[in-house]
């Protein structure tokens, strides 16, 4: 579901803050740490990672639904053209490919076959994008070129079956309350019972996947800190011993 723009929290963190050109690791014992970094910065480490999908360097932009995942993989996608003359890299969002509030998980047959393998093999892919207004998938074909990026954006997306094709994965998280809020203002309260059984559906996969131990980066999506939302994102360090998939 394509999330809302994010909104400041006012709960309190016990965080240390940094800013960063986005360059190196950030570790304090048991303590969170946010650090500002920019998607410029990202951008040139994605461009000087080995493309691992064919000659594609397969970015996965994953998290909970209304955590902020469609902001940040648009702003990365922006970065990214900055860096390539104009050029925007492909970005996929995964709701584009599922039949429906069923589909939640597996879709995934449907992204492999009709993207992810063409382009594994040097191939432009293409997909039909589904209609959540009339119940099915459009005629019309999305061309996906065989580039230097792509980003596919969505629940799952870093899931265990790609990881070794990633060149590099994130995960954007917020606050249960705040998604759900989210969710609602957008889309309507007529949504909520399938949104609680989808929220349902997305912790058992993310606990099940390990995907928040696994990721390369996590991002707050509703941070508090003051920065340019446009230009900078909140990386979220993880508490000593964490990594059990929480999100």
């Amino acid at each position: 579901m394509m999330p809302s723009a994010p909104r400041r929290r006012s709960a309190k963190r016990s965080a240390r803050v940094a800013v960063s050109s986005g360059r190196g690791n950030v570790s304090v014992g048991r303590v969170n740490v946010a650090v500002i970094e920019a998607y410029a910065g990202l951008a040139r480490r994605v461009l000087a990672g080995p493309a691992r999908l064919g000659r594609t360097r397969l970015v996965a932009v994953d998290g909970p639904s209304g955590a902020g995942k469609s902001r940040f993989a648009a702003r990365l996608a922006d970065a990214l053209a900055a860096r390539a003359g104009g050029v925007r890299p492909p970005l996929v969002h995964t709701d584009d490919l599922l039949d429906g509030w069923d589909d939640q998980l597996t879709f995934w047959t449907r992204l492999e076959e009709q993207v992810l393998g063409p382009l594994r093999a040097s191939r432009a892919g293409g997909y039909r994008r589904y209609s959540w207004v009339r119940g099915r998938f459009l005629d019309r074909v999305v061309p996906v070129p065989a580039g230097p990026v792509l980003i596919v954006e969505g629940v799952s997306a870093a899931r265990a079956a790609v990881r070794p094709e990633l060149t590099l994965s994130v995960l954007v998280t917020a606050p249960a309350e705040l998604r759900l809020r989210r969710a609602l203002d957008r889309d309507g309260a007529q949504i909520l019972p399938e949104l609680r059984r989808w929220h349902a559906g997305e912790l058992a996969h993310f606990a099940a996947d390990g995907t928040g131990a696994a990721v390369d980066l996590m991002v707050d999506g509703a941070p508090d800190l003051p920065h340019d939302g446009d230009r900078y994102y909140v990386r979220v360090g993880r508490r000593s011993g964490s990594g059990d998939g929480t999100v």
